[in-house]
């Protein structure tokens, strides 16, 4: 069975890659009349190795420091890695940064070429080794083979075969996922054929398709159609995972696709100008990476300029990787040597998945600075993270499929702003790294992690439960605010709270998040008003004083109760509190309010008011069947202007009900 891998080469100019390659497939990789000329690789080269069962692409990438961005984006799609030293002149700057590039792409296993072993004598390559081995201590080549070998005289080529399937082995299980994958490759060469059309090259790092697929270009949601495939300068039906392709396109002009852009399977990758991501310090910085920095992003074949925003503007609290419920120092900057949680504004679109590898150049001097990983490829801002936000973006690092799907949720769907973005269970692959999506959204709405919530028939909205509670929080903050505002009230107008909280994209969230703190008992609420439980006035004195008196003239008062005004009239003190006073003894229960003239009646007189009137609405059954206005008049001893009020409020409170000019008991409708 045919197995394919892309093999990538790496290290100092001058120091044999090339030569090296063709040593191995008999291929020479420079292709452009200035690389034969000068005798350096500009441009990435390619080439086949056939070492049974492995069909292995191989990239030559350049070793001139000015052309570290070509090798990045030959890196791209690498399985295995070649480290390639000459032996005569032993590790240089160009080898230990493409190292740390190396170092960066989560590689499963590599060899290092000793290149050159015939201009020296053996123990000076003994020395190189040694010093070979101290430079990749601690990394994935540290106990990687190096192979002694001349592209001159072919000392060491089969043994450096033997290697290759070797590693080829090691990084097998690594490609089983991706296999299965959606379609994706990202472009690094992008030309014209006459009688063709545009044809784009590429490593494919996951997938397959055939003649005939419709694709896409991202970032650009691009629709383009597969006319023609080589494989390995072969024409093929299909390409799939590990192979190196060029592809005939139709439907886009060579000019507009190009290094940077990604060949994939329709809807399987959403642009975004954010990523969130864990960032990898190197050890040798001298200067730690501040929040707000300016950095080169290299992700795919792409290369763009971003922004760091440092998560809480700190470092993780250790150099591993932080699990869920990990903490992260606010110290504004990430330590050489240290990981750290950012946000990345990128200046362009950027295409990518959970746990792909990406590399930080600085801006200037351009120089490998670290690298990390995705940890969401499209995030919801994150402008002031709170403890929810960090315990979600740390989640995002756990090995657990269920808690990085759960968090992937949390961190995709907005709930406020002008958005409407939501997620999708085919997102998570992408989003999260997880398979069988339907299930593992059902135990999550099963376990309460997501809650359903209902917006019409036809359409349901699941959110995640901390995105409900970080609501509930606000509405707290809110409701803790009015009452400072106005410490007379117990409660406070729902309209008010809900007003500040236009900004939900969704008002049913801001319900739901209400029905939670009734349900918890942490607030009361109702149509019109809303506060939190157990939160009574505050009250000085000599409002006291004026809240019992208050009480006591609207009790004395009976039915021929006070307004607002003559009570203000009446108060010798704090007349500012009077209004505000009798609002409260309302929520109280101890007076009622009756419109539209504002007369206070007490609770306790309004009780015998019911008494009186439902004793002498049953005693006209068979009679007359309920009272008029008059008749109520002469039932309670008062005049017109204190009785309508009265029998509008008790039809209010469902008290009596309305016939004709009549009152009747509610109970007996």
């Amino acid at each position: 069975m045919q197995h394919d891998l892309i093999l990538g080469t790496a290290g100092h100019i001058d120091h044999g890659k090339t030569s090296l390659i063709e040593a191995l497939t008999g291929t020479a990789t420079d292709r452009l009349p200035e690389e034969k000329k000068r005798g350096i690789t500009i441009e990435l080269g390619y080439a086949f190795l056939d070492l049974e069962p492995w069909k292995i692409g191989v990239v030559d990438v350049p070793g001139h420091e000015k052309f570290v961005r070509q090798m990045l984006s030959g890196a791209t799609g690498m399985d295995v890695a070649m480290l390639v030293v000459a032996g005569d002149d032993s590790v240089k700057q160009q080898t230990i940064e493409h190292l740390d590039i190396l170092r960066m792409l989560n590689l499963p296993a590599g060899v290092i070429a000793l290149t050159k072993c015939d201009l020296v004598e053996e123990d000076w390559l003994d020395m190189v080794e040694e010093e070979i081995r101290a430079r990749v201590a601690g990394s994935f080549l540290e106990n990687a083979t190096i192979v002694r070998c001349s592209s001159k005289t072919g000392e060491g080529i089969e043994k450096l075969k033997e290697e290759i399937v070797s590693c080829c082995e090691k990084a097998s299980v690594s490609r089983e996922a991706a296999e299965t994958s959606p379609f994706r490759m990202a472009v690094d060469r992008s030309f014209t054929i006459e009688g063709h059309g545009t044809v784009v090259t590429g490593s494919v790092a996951s997938g397959h398709i055939t003649v005939g697929d419709q694709l896409q270009i991202q970032p650009g949601d691009i629709e383009v159609r597969v006319r023609g495939i080589q494989n390995h300068d072969h024409a093929s039906q299909t390409v799939s995972r590990g192979q190196r392709a060029a592809i005939n396109l139709a439907g886009i002009h060579h000019q507009k696709i190009g290094r940077g852009h990604e060949l994939t399977a329709t809807g399987f990758l959403r642009p975004s100008s954010m990523v969130l991501v864990e960032i990898q310090l190197l050890s040798d910085l001298k200067r730690p990476l501040k929040d707000r920095s300016k950095v080169r992003f290299h992700i795919g074949t792409a290369e763009i300029l971003a922004n760091v925003r440092l998560m809480n503007g700190g470092t993780t609290s250790s150099d591993k990787t932080i699990e869920p419920g990990g903490t992260i120092e606010p110290s504004g900057a990430i330590e050489p040597s240290r990981r750290g949680f950012a946000q990345l504004y990128l200046n362009e679109d950027a295409v990518a998945v959970y746990n792909q590898p990406f590399i930080l150049r600085s801006e200037s001097p351009v120089m490998t600075i670290g690298g990390g990983r995705i940890l969401h490829p499209n995030p919801v801002l994150l402008k002031r993270p709170d403890d929810i936000d960090l315990k979600h973006v740390a989640a995002m690092t756990s090995p657990d499929a269920a808690t990085r799907a759960s968090s992937s949720i949390y961190l995709s769907a907005e709930v406020e702003g002008n958005g409407q973005r939501q997620w999708d269970e085919s997102d998570l692959p992408r989003i999260a790294g997880v398979d069988a999506t339907i299930e593992m959204v059902a135990s999550l709405i099963e376990n309460g992690e997501l809650l359903q919530m209902k917006l019409t028939q036809s359409r349901n909205l699941e959110i995640h439960r901390d995105r409900l509670n970080q609501v509930a929080n606000r509405i707290i903050a809110k409701l803790e605010t009015l009452h400072e505002q106005f410490p007379l009230r117990f409660t406070h107008p729902r309209n008010v709270l809900e007003n500040s909280f236009q900004y939900l994209n969704q008002p049913e969230v801001l319900a739901a998040a209400v029905d939670l703190l009734k349900k918890q008992k942490t607030i009361t609420a109702n149509v019109s008003s809303i506060g939190l439980a157990g939160r009574g006035p505050k009250l000085s004195k000599g409002q006291k004083l004026l809240f019992a008196s208050l009480i006591d003239q609207v009790k004395s008062s009976g039915l021929q109760g006070p307004t607002v005004k003559k009570l203000e009239q009446d108060a010798t003190k704090n007349k500012d509190s009077v209004a505000e006073l009798l609002s409260m003894a309302c929520e109280n229960g101890d007076m009622v309010r009756l419109e539209p003239d504002g007369f206070y009646i007490h609770c306790d007189t309004m009780t015998l008011v019911k008494q009186q009137l439902a004793e002498a609405i049953r005693a006209t059954e068979g009679a007359t069947d309920g009272l008029t206005i008059s008749d109520i008049r002469q039932v309670l001893g008062v005049s017109r202007k204190y009785s309508v009020p009265l029998c509008e409020f008790l039809d209010k409170i469902e008290f009596t009900r309305r016939v004709g000019d009549k009152r009747i008991l509610f109970e007996t409708t």
